[in-house]
């Protein structure tokens, strides 16, 4: 019964995180992608990570693995029964809009800032307007240093600014990112 009970706990956290698929860390192929740090990958595994809140950053173009890391290590976390969400970059910006036309907004990062894991996938494929850039600020303020961020995106940091159309808005984002964090830096070709 026991762990019958730990299954349906870890089965409850995978459907709730909201993957759009399930990707694990043993089906990555670090073969094609030479430049990534395998055994820092199988490392950050473990979870430490969390525990310290730092964010792990994926960057490259697109089809280089970076949605398939991000998945796998919040399957992991979801294992060790952790509360993980994930979203892509435009599901997580409508969703706050929402939330705060319908007044509902501080309850709204209340709820994202107390997971253990928060996956914003496909960062800088759409333009944010000025309040979706002000939103996501709220929200990486309300995680900072409390929990940890995994975030991918296909743009450098320096093209941010462009991303937010607000270049203040976007250095205070990356310098809450940045503090406590791991960047992967993906160059390799795409598996697509």
């Amino acid at each position: 019964e026991y762990y019958a009970r730990i299954e349906r706990s870890i089965n409850y956290r995978l459907n709730r995180a909201g993957f759009p698929w399930r990707k694990t860390l043993e089906e990555f192929d670090f073969s094609f992608q030479p430049d990534l740090n395998e055994k820092l990958i199988r490392n950050l595994a473990r979870l430490d990570f969390l525990d310290s809140a730092t964010n792990l950053l994926f960057v490259g173009p697109p089809g280089t693995g970076k949605t398939h890391l991000s998945i796998a290590l919040g399957i992991k976390a979801c294992e060790k029964r952790k509360r993980v969400m994930f979203y892509s970059a435009q599901e997580l910006m409508e969703r706050l809009v929402m939330m705060k036309i319908g007044g509902m907004i501080g309850r709204e990062l209340g709820t994202l800032g107390r997971l253990d894991l928060l996956i914003i996938d496909e960062l800088g494929y759409m333009k944010l307007n000025r309040d979706g850039g002000l939103l996501l600020f709220h929200l990486v303020c309300r995680r900072y240093e409390r929990g940890s961020i995994i975030l991918t995106t296909n743009r450098p940091f320096e093209e941010w600014g462009e991303i937010f159309e607000d270049e203040v808005v976007a250095t205070a984002i990356l310098d809450r990112l940045l503090h406590h964090s791991y960047v992967f830096n993906i160059t390799g070709e795409s598996y697509r």
